[in-house]
């Protein structure tokens, strides 16, 4: 159950709402969406409380759902058609949509015949057939590999380029991370923390820099203070005197913030 969300998202953001499965993500998108209208507060799209929304509301944004809404009996390019004829002013080309997704080849195949990942690329241009402002993506790179995740994302961030607004919702904390401006974590139906995903794992790192590095008692790593780390002695020797492997800061990851932050673990 959602309980007192706060939050706002900027024209040509791209926000995350992140959290695990049944926190509440998809819920928050359907209200803002104006399909669940039985809410007590106050939520506004476009500067209009979503509960007085019209049908030119439809026309400016464009939904990806995690489950595909598709129609199997129809090839790519039909379904593309069909769902843009449902909205007034000029469609994007299919064909055009399609190659966003690596799918043109495919246009003329009937959707029975994809794989669960063709399915959600589809899905994501069925969101993008009209050319809408405003994109709800629920899970976008829900069951796909690692290589076509990483198109997606590059989509993602050239449709914020073309000053579209994104509302993301996922799981996936390095996704998130890669590719959001902002980021809200969503636990027990409330948002404890939001903000830039950079500022976010500096606040709840450690301000630590570790050195890892081999000598003639193997692999060794140590552990130093950023603060006047030029002058640290120990640092500098560790530097001079050995094969040095790696050097990094000991920023947290998301998924270290979220636990931090919400006090979730995979053993509540």
């Amino acid at each position: 159950m959602l309980n007192h969300l706060s939050f706002n998202i900027a024209k040509g953001e791209i926000f995350g709402l992140l959290g695990p499965s049944g926190s509440g993500k998809s819920t928050t998108q359907k209200i803002l969406m104006g399909l669940l209208p039985g809410f007590s507060g106050t939520a506004e799209v476009f500067g209009q409380p979503v509960q007085k929304i019209s049908n030119a509301f439809y026309q400016r944004i464009g939904v990806s759902f995690e489950l595909p809404a598709l129609y199997l009996r129809l090839t790519a390019r039909e379904n593309l058609e069909m769902f843009a004829a449902l909205y007034e002013g000029q469609a994007r080309d299919p064909i055009k949509v399609l190659q966003l997704v690596d799918l043109e080849e495919a246009a003329d195949q009937r959707v029975e015949t994809f794989s669960k990942g063709m399915k959600m690329r589809l899905n994501l241009c069925r969101a993008l057939a009209h050319d809408p402002e405003l994109l709800f993506l629920d899970e976008p790179t829900t069951g796909q590999d690692p290589a076509r995740a990483r198109t997606t994302h590059k989509l993602i961030l050239r449709l914020r380029e073309e000053g579209k607004t994104i509302f993301l919702t996922t799981h996936n904390m390095a996704e998130a991370d890669e590719i959001c401006d902002r980021v809200g974590f969503l636990s027990n139906g409330k948002i404890p923390v939001i903000g830039k995903p950079d500022d976010l794992k500096q606040q709840y790192g450690k301000r630590e820099i570790q050195v890892k590095y081999k000598n003639a008692n193997g692999f060794q790593s140590a552990n130093f203070p950023v603060s006047d780390i030029g002058n640290n002695n120990d640092f500098l020797e560790t530097l001079a005197n050995n094969d040095i492997l790696s050097i990094h800061t000991l920023e947290a990851s998301l998924d270290d913030v979220f636990i931090q932050a919400t006090g979730f673990s995979e053993h509540a």
